[in-house]
């Protein structure tokens, strides 16, 4: 559907994923398979051809919560978002920033990772210190605060602090030409397969509900 990522097949990738997204996506594949067996119990196999609703359940449960992903790889940092991936080379980083999601900044345009919410205004309420420590240096606000979505506990902290760290790594060794923000391109790349299963599956749910 899409495929699963774009970056090429190569060494020294990192992948985040956030735990409760999976759980999401047992739970949606869980409601679809009861729903399959429930329907063909009372209404026998003829009654699969008004399953589209629950096969749709089943496909978004893998779209908006298994895969999505952030790849932090030699090239950059990709964003396996559920319509559409991206890839920003780190020669187009200007920013990363955490206040709604993990968002990665270049010069023209931000892009956010579906797969790294951050916590929002309360979600700090319950850091512990170690949270607040060995974090990337620009990971800190004014007298070295730390913002919610920065936290290592929160989905957002932990995507960040992959991508800054490599990101940190490579402008100390002098291979990263900050210079070619403004020049770098970024790779978006709409996910056209699964797109095109959603439509089916909205319409032959919309047909199945109507023809009861």
């Amino acid at each position: 559907m899409g495929g699963m990522s774009t970056v090429p097949a190569a060494g020294n990738v990192e992948i985040f994923k956030a735990r409760t997204n999976k759980w999401f996506a047992w739970l949606a594949w869980a409601v679809a398979v009861v729903g399959l067996v429930v329907t063909v119990a009372s209404a026998g196999a003829a009654a699969l051809s008004s399953t589209a609703p629950l096969l749709l359940i089943a496909v978004l449960g893998w779209q908006l919560f298994w895969m999505p992903a952030v790849v932090v790889h030699d090239g950059g940092a990709t964003l396996e978002n559920p319509f559409r991936s991206i890839e920003v080379p780190w020669a187009a980083l200007v920013h990363v920033d955490t206040r709604y999601a993990l968002t990665l900044v270049t010069a023209q345009k931000s892009y956010a990772a579906w797969a790294a919410p951050a916590p929002g205004i309360w979600g700090g309420r319950n850091a512990r210190p170690e949270d607040l420590q060995g974090l990337p240096d620009t990971s800190y606000g004014p007298g070295r605060s730390v913002r919610p979505g920065d936290l290592k506990s929160t989905d957002s902290g932990q995507a960040a602090r992959l991508v800054r760290t490599r990101w940190r790594e490579l402008v100390e060794s002098g291979s990263l030409a900050t210079a070619d923000a403004d020049t770098a391109a970024v790779a978006v790349r709409p996910r056209w397969a699964a797109i095109g299963v959603d439509v089916l599956l909205l319409a032959a749910s919309y047909w199945a509900v109507a023809a009861q």
